[in-house]
């Protein structure tokens, strides 16, 4: 028989940190950036999809997690931080743009999986990890943001924190699977170069607000 106070309690957790997190988390990593336009490529390829939203996804829940469990403030502490991984990102971001831009100059092939080799597991991987660890936005989304608005939860932080985390996983999954979608459109060469040029601009806009500062 279930217990009517902890059915009670669990819905008034559910209704009041769970949701706001999970709101919260959606509202945050929908906006298109760097990651998300990584995971799409990704999910278009059929390259290793799951090991890269998987990786995204993991990646957010541990930013939250330090996040909530009370590290915010690590850029106060540590003033060097925030210029060095400003900088290293956008040095990052300019070379990935630069790449996708000769890819849309160049490309006149469609997207046919099946007339081409995968690329390697571990450069994917390796190009996920910097477009998240080394964009200083996520911190300020992850760490700063949602870490903040945790402490209004007190003791239910952590079924905010399960909230915003749930929210990266569905949103990474849907955009990396659910690419196939668009499979029909890019097999014609100009929805491809189309693509790598909104990649490029995508890459270069956030290059060029890290640098600004």
């Amino acid at each position: 028989m279930t217990d009517p106070f902890a059915a009670s309690l669990f819905s008034s957790v559910l209704l009041t940190a769970f949701l706001p997190g999970l709101f919260l988390g959606f509202s945050l990593i929908v906006a298109i950036g760097a990651q998300n336009a990584f995971v799409l490529r990704q999910g278009l390829r059929n390259e290793h999809v799951l090991a890269i939203c998987a990786t995204c996804a993991l990646s957010d829940a541990v930013l939250i997690l330090v996040g909530v469990s009370g590290f915010a403030t690590a850029g106060a502490r540590w003033p060097w931080l925030e210029p060095l991984m400003r900088y290293a990102g956008a040095a990052f971001l300019l070379v990935y743009g630069l790449r996708s831009a000769r890819s849309a100059l160049r490309s006149g092939a469609g997207l046919a999986p099946a007339d081409r080799e995968p690329a390697g597991l571990l450069p994917a991987l390796l190009t996920c990890l910097a477009l998240t660890w080394l964009n200083p936005h996520v911190y300020l989304d992850t760490v700063v943001l949602v870490g903040s608005v945790s402490a209004r939860f007190a003791e239910a932080r952590g079924a905010f924190a399960l909230g915003a985390m749930t929210a990266s996983f569905l949103f990474f999954f849907a955009l990396g699977y659910g690419a196939r979608l668009l499979r029909p459109l890019f097999a014609r060469p100009a929805s491809w170069r189309v693509m790598d040029g909104v990649i490029a601009l995508v890459m270069w806009a956030i290059a060029a607000g890290l640098l600004i500062g």
